[in-house]
């Protein structure tokens, strides 16, 4: 339960939004929010945005019950469902503050990891341009979750050179203006990280821990990934190759010349 004191924490200008994208998610909403809550209270100054992706269960509705309660929620809808990418844009693009982390909403992605990626990521100069990543190290999945998923990260990483052992962890914090900077596509929440270094961004890697779904019904099966998949590594492989990254000068006469790239 959300305590008073979490309540009056509410503030106008929070450094850090917690996006979390939902498609008939209702019995996971309250446990989650609480737990996020839990984590981040004292750590800094945070919002919480839930985009629902026109689900047909309860979701919206407990998760309006909810903000009414927790003046840290921020709740957008969808009317029809878009996808988790599009849910993701849409919370970004909403956030008022200037960090943002995501994490799935189905409860596998544990919110105690959050002040950690939080900290890696305020802790790194030059982090502008910054994307850290969870790395599930006890995946709790399905066998065959598991081997596909592995299989895919080790095509995926020798293809894009992305440098991330689990590009496909929900749990990720980057800065809000590199995340609007970059190409929109259907799925592209997948290649972040590779996408990020297309951007001439860095991608660091945070162990964290991931759990059983306890409650609701996954809305991923192992085949439409692997070839919705197949075509959009096709895709990002083609925006790598196009990617440039110039050395900018400031030639004007009498400006201090600065290079930026």
């Amino acid at each position: 339960m959300i305590t008073p004191t979490q309540q009056s924490a509410h503030t106008e200008n929070p450094h850090l939004a917690v996006v979390v994208p939902v498609h008939n998610e209702a019995d996971n909403v309250v446990p989650l929010i609480e737990e996020i809550v839990a984590a981040l209270t004292g750590i800094c100054d945070f919002e919480i945005i839930y985009v629902d992706d026109g689900s047909k269960d309860s979701t919206s509705d407990i998760l309006l019950k909810t903000a009414s309660e927790t003046p840290r929620l921020r709740v957008l809808h969808h009317r029809q469902c878009c996808g988790q990418s599009t849910s993701i844009a849409s919370g970004v693009e909403a956030a008022r503050a200037s960090v943002i982390a995501t994490l799935d909403g189905d409860g596998q992605n544990d919110p105690a990891d959050l002040p950690a990626l939080y900290a890696a990521f305020m802790q790194t100069p030059d982090n502008d341009r910054l994307m850290i990543t969870g790395h599930r190290q006890k995946r709790r999945d399905t066998w065959i979750k598991r081997i596909s998923s592995r299989i895919a990260n080790r095509i995926r990483a020798g293809l894009l050179g992305d440098d991330t052992p689990d590009t496909g962890c929900g749990l990720k914090v980057f800065g809000r203006s590199a995340f609007l900077g970059l190409p929109r596509f259907d799925h592209m929440h997948r290649f972040l990280p590779a996408l990020m270094i297309r951007a001439g961004g860095q991608v660091k890697s945070v162990a964290v821990n991931h759990r059983p779904r306890q409650r609701g019904t996954s809305k991923y099966g192992t085949l439409d990934r692997l070839w919705v998949g197949i075509f959009d590594l096709i895709g990002v492989m083609w925006l790598q190759r196009r990617a440039r990254h110039p050395v900018i000068e400031d030639v004007t006469p009498g400006a201090t010349r600065e290079s930026r790239e």
